[in-house]
């Protein structure tokens, strides 16, 4: 941030410097001619007043020899005058004063009326080296400018750049759950106003977190006393003559512990930070519940539910959400979708140059017709439904996989598709191998 402010603070000086600099040097070049050859038009004009003044009346002629004395004191230094005018003998006389010759002159010319003239030339040399200082001068005034505006490009680039850094800092503590109030001041209104808005924010989010997690433990009390009564009902009906009311009740009171301990592991997860300091745990074994679970509904629909994928693989998550997730994901295969689900488990690498460690994708498939087009946008979307059916599941799913750092998507529309990428938060992927899975 800093290192942009200052860069574009820089480059705007240095446009302007360029702009006001060149034709300021360009000024002082011609402002030095102009000096030189005013002089030696000062000159001329006060020569011409001694020649005039030695003219005789009224035919304005010199008689006799013209007196140069005073002239010879106009006439610089390795300079040269040459004086053309009118006498009785001759239609003009001329007469040189100074050196013979001068290199590279400087010439200024006098007319006076149709026989007289004067012309000066003074060495250009001077002139040059005047010019020469003007343009280091202004070169030197536009190097200090440059460096005085460089200076406070710094010192304004660390102003701007070091409160916005800590700002965007502190949005990032409070995106990881710090809730800490900060109460630094920068002086720059509104970063200042932003500061106060984080602090509103903080103790807004603060107390809707508290309230959640108070609501979440209310929740999930009611649940298990609920639970419990049910399964003392079951308990109960365990004892009955008939084997089949047995079997069903002894059934139905595993699915309770099951969903007993499903609600105790999710509110514990819903508890922690989250699953990057996590020990990585065995995917295919946390999924082959859910696929266990499943299989009798799929198989009273007349379709399979298989599960495929190297026991070995692990990663990073929380075992409760991933099994809920992958629950959502197979309840809405048997839905909505048709044939044979698939459950897999592989690995992918990630697109980015800088990650080349193969990352742990879970695939939920089926061979029904697919996700509309339409639809495809909406279809995580808290609330939608295009099946008459509460909308919240996908919604759920996302969020379960999105709390461990991973990613949910429907990679293939038609057949569909869903994949969770486990420990990233980016769905950006390269597979390693099989049909492309890219979304359309």
């Amino acid at each position: 941030m800093r290192r942009r402010i200052l860069l574009s603070m820089v480059a705007a000086l240095t446009l302007t410097t360029l702009v006001l600099g060149v034709p300021l040097a360009f000024t002082a070049w011609q402002w030095v001619e102009d000096i030189t050859r005013n002089d030696l038009r000062t000159r001329l004009d006060r020569i011409a007043e001694e020649v005039m003044a030695q003219e005789g009346t009224p035919d304005g002629l010199v008689h006799g020899e013209l007196d140069v004395r005073s002239v010879r004191l106009l006439v610089p230094a390795d300079g040269k005058l040459t004086i053309v005018y009118p006498t009785p003998q001759d239609n003009a006389s001329r007469i040189d004063i100074g050196v013979n010759q001068v290199n590279d002159p400087v010439v200024e010319s006098l007319s006076m009326g149709t026989s007289g003239s004067l012309r000066m030339e003074t060495p250009a040399a001077p002139m040059h080296s005047m010019q020469q200082q003007a343009l280091f001068a202004v070169f030197g005034l536009v190097l200090i400018s440059l460096g005085a505006g460089i200076a406070v490009a710094v010192v304004t680039a660390r102003r701007v750049a070091d409160p916005l850094r800590d700002v965007a800092a502190r949005a990032a503590r409070l995106a990881m759950g710090d809730f800490r109030a900060d109460p630094r001041r920068h002086g720059i209104t509104e970063l200042d106003r932003v500061s106060d808005v984080l602090d509103s924010a903080t103790v807004e989010i603060a107390g809707r977190l508290q309230r959640e997690h108070a609501l979440v433990a209310d929740v999930s009390h009611q649940l298990r006393s609920r639970l419990t009564a049910v399964r003392l009902r079951l308990d109960e009906l365990s004892t009955h003559n008939d084997q089949a009311v047995v079997h069903e009740a002894e059934e139905a009171m595993a699915q309770v512990d099951r969903l007993t301990d499903a609600i105790d592991e999710l509110v514990r997860a819903s508890r922690d930070e989250g699953a990057a300091d996590r020990d990585p745990v065995p995917v295919v074994a946390e999924l082959r519940s859910v696929v266990a679970e499943w299989r009798h509904p799929f198989a009273e629909a007349g379709r399979k539910l298989v599960l495929l994928g190297d026991p070995t693989l692990k990663a990073p998550v929380t075992g409760s959400r991933l099994r809920e997730a992958v629950a959502v994901l197979v309840d809405n295969a048997l839905m909505h979708g048709g044939g044979t689900c698939t459950v897999s488990v592989r690995t992918v690498t990630s697109g980015r140059l800088d990650d080349r460690e193969p990352l742990v994708v879970v695939e939920v498939a089926d061979e029904g017709d697919g996700v509309r087009d339409e639809m495809a946008p909406h279809i995580f979307d808290r609330g939608f439904s295009a099946a008459g059916s509460t909308g919240v599941g996908l919604a759920l799913a996302r969020a379960l996989v999105e709390a461990d750092g991973g990613r949910l998507e429907l990679q293939r529309r038609r057949p569909a598709l869903f994949a969770v990428f486990l420990g990233s938060s980016t769905g950006s992927f390269r597979n390693t191998g099989g049909p492309s899975t890219e979304p359309r």
